[in-house]
């Protein structure tokens, strides 16, 4: 309160004036950019078989725009509510153009998803979780066991909407599935049947214009997952087994998920080389650089995320497999090459012993990682660490 100076006079607060100016702040075109870039840079894909995305709207003749996502822009518990929305379905109305006719059905009641599937070049199917429970108000109520809100876990992972997704794709293969989520879901038919996935969270003003650059290739994705999405529940631990290193989290995750965190594709294609550091050996108080070149190898401008992991190697405590140190986000036209620079200091490599009350610089060895996922590692190296 006192920062945001609640409690002086509103002339010496300049968050006062806000509201106003002639035009609210929030709806100039500066502001709109702003929540349509967040929105671009968050979106992550998550499969992309046989190059079915980006869409090339010059071959197109008609879309089916399907699911229950997507005509709607959903307010989760603590959002702000948005100046304006822009749905899926008028976004990729608007970016298709007159040319292109795009059918819609929210649902497959009397087969009507099926059908504008059937007689559309490709079909665009929307599912996801509802924050608010499925448009149930009730207290401490969700409508379906994979729904969650506050007050209420998750009893299941398994997307029902996935039986959608299968009548369309039967109706037509050239489908691909948005998934608009708050969480992740063991999507497992829909990732080794359908061509192209995408995931978005909730809640963006801008979401439909967002996801219409992504999927007709006028933005490049490059979103990462920033969780671990198993197969199943049966991959994790209890939910009341707090101990995170029994299998929780990519620091402790040991199965083979679905997709690993860290993880998300690209249009195009980079090539890692000439991992170096600074120094061989790593002592308290001490620091190094961290240096490997980035090459995009494909004829699309993209972004790439640079992931550090370390993992400790023969430590006499338990440590994680790995553990993310640092990552760069950078963009490349084709062809071009640029050298990303990490820091790696001494204190992250130290654990707390919870015998002497305090964080232990462990001797011994540990592997600088550098990939485009947890389970993409390109590049490793070993780091000496010394007392």
């Amino acid at each position: 309160m006192i920062r945001l100076g609640l409690l002086d006079p509103p002339a010496l607060v300049p968050y006062s004036s806000i509201g106003s100016e002639a035009q609210d702040p929030w709806l100039t075109e500066k502001h709109k950019a702003v929540a349509l870039l967040a929105t671009q840079k968050s979106i992550v894909l998550l499969k992309n078989s046989q190059n079915l995305l980006p869409l090339n709207k010059k071959g197109l003749k008609s879309i089916a725009v399907i699911g229950p996502r997507a005509n709607e822009v959903l307010l989760d518990w603590y959002s702000g509510t948005p100046p304006y929305r822009v749905t899926p379905l008028e976004g990729i109305k608007s970016k298709a153009g007159s040319n292109v006719q795009v059918s819609f059905a929210a649902n497959n009641d009397e087969d009507a998803a099926v059908e504008i599937a059937r007689h559309a070049d490709v079909a665009i199917v929307f599912v996801g979780n509802h924050p608010n429970g499925a448009n149930d108000t009730k207290w401490g109520k969700v409508s379906v066991p994979s729904e969650g809100r506050e007050a209420v876990d998750r009893q299941s992972i398994t997307l029902e909407q996935e039986e959608l997704i299968k009548q369309v794709y039967q109706a037509n293969p050239r489908t691909i599935v948005v998934l608009v989520s708050s969480f992740p879901y063991a999507i497992n038919w829909t990732q080794d049947n359908v061509p192209a996935i995408l995931h978005l969270a909730l809640n963006s003003q801008e979401e439909g214009h967002a996801l219409a650059d992504v999927i007709f290739g006028d933005y490049n994705p490059a979103g990462r997952l920033v969780q671990t999405w198993p197969r199943s529940l049966n991959q994790l631990p209890p939910m009341l087994d707090y101990d995170i290193r029994h299998g929780r989290t990519y620091l402790y995750f040991k199965g083979d998920p679905l997709y690993p965190f860290g993880y998300g594709l690209s249009y195009t294609t980079f090539r890692y080389a000439n991992l170096r550091t600074s120094a061989v050996a790593l002592g308290p108080g001490g620091s190094m650089r961290v240096n490997v070149d980035i090459k995009n190898i494909g004829n699309r401008a993209g972004e790439e995320v640079v992931q550090f992991y370390v993992k400790h190697l023969n430590s006499r405590v338990a440590r994680p497999i790995q553990e993310l140190k640092g990552f760069q986000r950078i963009a490349l036209g084709p062809g071009e090459t640029k050298t990303v620079t990490l820091d790696l200091r001494a204190d992250q490599l130290a654990h707390w012993d919870v015998l002497t009350h305090r964080f232990v610089l462990e001797g011994g060895e540990c592997e600088a990682m550098i990939g485009s996922s947890s389970a993409s590692i390109k590049l490793r190296k070993i780091i000496r660490i010394t007392k």
